[in-house]
C-alpha cells in the first residue's frame, strides 16, 4: 500500500533492505537483488527525493535510511497537505462552476422568461387570478366545472368580473347544466348576464381554467383537486390549444337562461346531459365520478343511465354502450 503515498515498488524494496541493514552499500545491494547497479541506484534516489535515505557520513558507498516513523510519516504528512489544497482547489472550482451556471442561468431566463409559473394553494392561486384580471384588456375566457360554486368562489369572483366588465373586457363564462339546480350560483350567473357578461352551459366541462387576453392562461396542477395547485401558462402554443378548447365548448353550449329539454330530442337521440353521461360510461367511469363531473347528485346520475337502459331496452350497462354505439349515439 506504499504505492499509494508515492513509494514505487523497487524503491520500497530497497528501504525495506536498509532498514534491515542500514550498511549495505549499492553493490552489494544489487548482487542481493540480483539488479543492475542502475536499477539499485535509481531506487536509491527516489527514496532519497522522498526524504527516506540520507547519505551515509560513514561510508560514502551507502545511504542511511531514516527512522520510517518520523520518514513515512512525514511523507504522509506530505500527501495530506496535496490532499487538502487539491480540496480546496475543488471547492474553489465548484464555486466558480455554480457561478458560471448562475449566469448562464440568468442569462437564458433574460433572453427567453419562463413562459410556466407555478402556483401551490389556494392563496397563491387566487393572488394569481387577481393579479392577471388587473392586467387584462379584451376578453377572460373561463371554464366552471363542479356544478354549484362554493360560495368563496362566489365571492372572491364578484368584484374581479365587476371590474373586467366595467373596463369593456369581454367576459365569457361557461358553467355545467346542473347549475340551475343551485341557487346562489344560478343568480350569479344571472347576475353576470345583466352585467354584460355572456354565460352558456353545457353538460360537461373538461377542466377549471380561465385564459385572459388569449396569452395567458390558468390550469391545474390536477383537475381533480383544484385547491392543490395551478399552472399559469404563457406560450403561445399550450394556450392556443386552450382557446380553440374553449372555442369548441363555447359553440356547443346554451345560453343561460335558455329553456333546455332535457328529455329526449324529437328524433329520439339524447339529450346533452345523456349524451355526457353515456361518454362517461364508456370511458368506464363510476357513478360517483360521473355525478361529479356533472355537477349533479349520484342519484340523479343513477337516474339518467336507468332511464337511458329503459329507453333503448338494455339489461346492463354493457349492453346500453353497445346499444348507444349502434345508433350513433357515442361521440367519435
Amino acid at each position: 500500500m506504499l504505492k499509494e503515498i508515492g513509494l514505487g515498488q523497487d524503491a520500497e524494496y530497497a528501504y525495506r533492505t536498509l532498514l534491515k541493514e542500514p550498511t549495505a552499500e549499492v553493490q552489494v545491494m544489487a548482487e542481493q537483488f540480483g539488479w543492475s547497479v542502475d536499477r539499485v541506484s535509481t531506487a536509491l534516489a527516489e527514496l532519497s527525493e522522498l526524504s527516506l535515505v540520507r547519505p551515509s557520513l560513514e561510508n560514502r558507498e551507502s545511504s542511511r535510511p531514516v527512522d520510517p516513523e518520523l520518514g513515512l510519516k512525514m511523507l504522509i504528512q506530505s500527501q495530506e497537505m496535496e490532499l487538502l489544497k487539491f480540496q480546496q482547489t475543488l471547492s474553489e472550482s465548484k464555486l466558480a462552476v455554480a457561478r458560471l451556471i448562475a449566469d448562464y442561468r440568468d442569462e437564458e431566463h433574460r433572453l427567453a422568461p419562463s413562459t410556466v409559473t407555478l402556483a401551490s394553494g389556494p392563496d397563491a392561486i387566487q393572488a394569481a387570478i387577481e393579479k392577471v384580471s388587473h392586467e387584462c384588456r379584451d376578453e377572460c375566457e373561463v371554464f366552471l366545472p363542479g356544478g354549484a360554486q362554493p360560495a368563496v368562489s362566489l365571492q372572491q369572483s364578484r368584484p374581479l368580473d365587476l371590474m373586467l366588465l366595467e373596463r369593456s373586457v369581454r367576459v365569457r363564462c361557461v358553467y355545467l347544466d346542473s347549475i340551475r339546480n343551485d341557487r346562489p350560483t344560478s343568480e350569479y350567473a344571472q347576475w353576470l348576464g345583466e352585467q354584460g357578461g355572456q354565460v352558456r352551459t353545457v353538460a360537461h366541462l373538461p377542466l377549471r381554467m380561465i385564459i385572459w387576453d388569449r396569452r395567458v392562461a390558468l390550469v391545474p396542477v390536477d383537475p381533480h383537486d383544484p385547491d392543490l395547485g395551478a399552472f399559469l401558462l404563457s406560450s403561445p402554443g399550450p394556450v392556443g390549444a386552450l382557446q380553440a378548447l374553449f372555442e369548441q365548448i363555447w359553440q356547443a353550449g346554451s345560453r343561460f337562461g335558455e329553456d333546455r329539454d332535457r328529455c329526449r330530442n324529437s328524433d329520439g337521440a339524447p339529450a346533452d346531459q345523456e349524451s355526457a353521461v353515456l361518454g362517461l360510461l364508456a370511458a368506464g367511469l363510476t357513478d360517483e365520478v360521473i355525478a361529479r363531473k356533472l355537477g349533479v347528485s349520484v342519484r340523479t346520475s343513477r337516474r339518467i343511465t336507468a332511464e337511458l337502459m329503459s329507453r333503448l331496452g338494455a339489461r346492463s350497462r354493457f349492453q346500453l354502450g353497445a346499444l348507444a354505439a349502434q345508433r350513433g349515439w357515442l361521440a367519435g
